[in-house]
């Protein structure tokens, strides 16, 4: 047998012994998203990632600066549009990201942060499947210096400040109960009577 037919004849038989673990794991493990993925299934995933971002995506460079003041949109950005998942400090800890499969990760930890800038630009930008990210980029560059942005503040989460996650907090997407909470607050701190709602209906 040539080489080549051995070679590919070792990736089928990986691979259908990668697809028989896998689907012997969902066949035991049902649906849930509660489950914690196995660490071969986040080895796998991690390789698979990999590879699946092109390699001359893999080697792009950040054209973006990192300067106090991209730092600030970054930071604005991600406490509007990332943090529901992953928290103001990236660690995930937080209902929507803890209840994904598999769930948000610790974007402080070396499992990100060894991303290359060109790995972190594509994923932000198109997502990856099977999983809860979204690609948030659009068809054209228009958003790209952003989302390079975005990755300077990646990088600089495992470093960020107490002051900045302050900021960050008064800057998440509130529900209209927590809007209403905080407005009640503030009469009452100009010395205002807070009003009394009248009681609702428990609604999930």
């Amino acid at each position: 047998m040539r080489p080549v037919f051995k070679v590919l004849a070792l990736l089928f038989a990986l691979g259908a012994a990668v697809a028989a673990v896998v689907l012997g794991l969902f066949l035991r493990h049902g649906i849930s998203a509660r489950d914690e993925p196995t660490a071969a299934e986040a080895f796998v995933a991690r390789r698979l990632r990999h590879f699946a971002v092109p390699r001359g995506e893999r080697a792009a460079k950040n054209s973006v600066p990192s300067t106090p003041e991209a730092l600030a949109r970054a930071r604005a950005h991600f406490a509007d549009h990332c943090a529901s998942c992953h928290g103001n400090d990236g660690r995930g800890k937080t209902a929507v990201g803890q209840n994904l499969y598999p769930k948000a990760p610790e974007m402080t930890l070396p499992d990100t942060q060894s991303l290359s800038d060109g790995e972190l630009f594509y994923i932000i930008e198109n997502g990856v499947r099977l999983t809860g990210m979204p690609a948030w980029g659009s068809p054209g560059p228009e958003d790209d210096e952003e989302t390079w942005e975005l990755v300077h503040f990646i990088r600089h989460l495992p470093k960020i400040t107490a002051e900045e996650l302050a900021q960050m907090e008064s800057l998440n997407p509130k529900s209209p109960m927590e809007m209403a909470e905080q407005e009640e607050m503030r009469k009452f701190l100009e010395g205002g009577a807070p009003e009394t709602a009248a009681p609702s209906a428990h609604k999930h």
